[in-house]
C-alpha cells in the first residue's frame, strides 16, 4: 500500500500530516496529542513538514497554530522535490560514468581470441547492439533475409539509433542488404533511415541478392554471424560473435567483391 513514506516522509512527519488533515488548524500540543507524535518532537517534525510546504502557520496567533496545504498540493510539492532528487542523481551518475569510461578506455585491450553466443530472438538483438555500441572505427553489416522471431519495426529502430551514435563516433557504415531484406522493412523504418542515416558521409547502404547468410564486422577484426534456424532455414536461431583478426579478415575478403558488384540504394 502507498505511504507518504515513500516520497521521502518520516514515520512522524507522515502521521502529524495526515491528523493536521483530519483537525483543521490546530496548536502543535493538539496536534501531539491527535497524531501520537511525542511531544518532545512535535516542533522539529512541524519545522521539517513546514520546509516541504505542506502545512501553513498562523504566527500571530498565540500559541501559533498550523493547517495542513490540501493533499493534491501537498503531494504535487513531494513528487517534485522527489523527481528534483532523482534528476541531481542522475547528474551525479552520469558523471561518475563519464570519468570511469575515460578510466576504463585508457586500458590495454587485450589481444586474443575470444567468442560468445547467444541464442532466442532478444538475446541475439541485445548482442547485436552491444557489439555495434563497442565500434570504433567501422562496421560492415551483411543482411540477406528478415528475421521472423524479431519485431522488424522495434527491432530496425533500435539498430538505427545504434547506427546513429556510431555515426556519431566517427564509425563508418557500409550495410548490404537483399532486395528482401529491403522489402520487409516498414514504411517507417524507411522514413527513419533517409532522414537519419542516408545523408551522413560515413554511411553507404547497397543491395545484392547474390548473399546469403546475415553477418557484421566490427573493425576488422569481431564478427557477428546469424545463425539460421536448422528446422527452418528463414529463421534466426542465435548470433555468433568471434573476435578473430585473421577470420574477420577472410571474412572481409569474400565481402568485397559483392560490395562492389551491388547497387546503391536510395530509400
Amino acid at each position: 500500500m502507498a505511504s507518504l513514506r515513500d516520497l521521502g516522509l518520516s514515520e512522524y512527519e507522515a502521521r502529524a500530516y495526515r491528523s493536521l488533515l483530519n483537525t483543521g488548524p490546530t496548536t502543535a500540543k493538539e496536534l501531539s496529542r491527535a497524531s501520537d507524535v511525542p511531544m518532545g518532537r512535535i516542533y522539529d517534525v512541524l519545522n521539517s513538514i513546514e520546509q516541504y510546504n505542506l502545512v501553513r502557520s498562523q504566527t500571530a496567533s498565540r500559541p501559533k497554530k498550523y493547517v495542513a496545504v490540501e493533499p493534491s498540493t501537498a503531494l504535487d510539492r513531494l513528487l517534485e522535490d522527489k523527481k528534483r532528487e532523482l534528476e541531481e542523481k542522475a547528474d551525479q551518475y552520469e558523471s561518475i560514468v563519464d570519468d570511469l569510461a575515460d578510466e576504463l578506455d585508457a586500458a590495454e585491450p587485450v589481444e586474443e581470441q575470444f567468442w560468445t553466443a547467444a541464442v532466442g530472438p532478444e538475446e541475439t538483438k541485445d548482442l547485436l547492439l552491444e557489439r555495434l555500441a563497442a565500434a570504433d572505427r567501422d562496421i560492415v553489416m551483411v543482411s540477406s533475409h528478415p528475421s521472423p522471431q524479431w519485431d522488424m519495426q522495434a527491432a530496425s529502430e533500435e539498430i538505427n539509433a545504434q547506427l546513429e551514435d556510431a555515426l556519431d563516433r566517427g564509425v563508418s557504415i557500409d550495410l548490404l542488404m537483399t532486395r528482401e531484406m529491403v522489402g520487409s522493412m516498414s514504411e517507417e523504418v524507411g522514413r527513419r533511415y533517409r532522414e537519419t542515416l542516408q545523408q551522413r558521409d560515413d554511411f553507404d547502404v547497397r543491395t545484392n541478392d547474390d548473399i546469403t547468410g546475415s553477418f557484421n564486422i566490427i573493425d576488422g577484426v569481431e564478427v557477428c554471424i546469424q545463425v539460421p534456424n536448422p528446422l527452418s532455414s528463414g529463421e534466426a536461431f542465435a548470433m555468433i560473435d568471434l573476435k578473430d583478426p585473421e577470420f574477420a579478415a577472410n571474412v572481409h575478403e569474400e565481402f568485397v567483391p559483392r560490395w562492389d558488384e551491388a547497387e546503391s540504394l536510395e530509400f
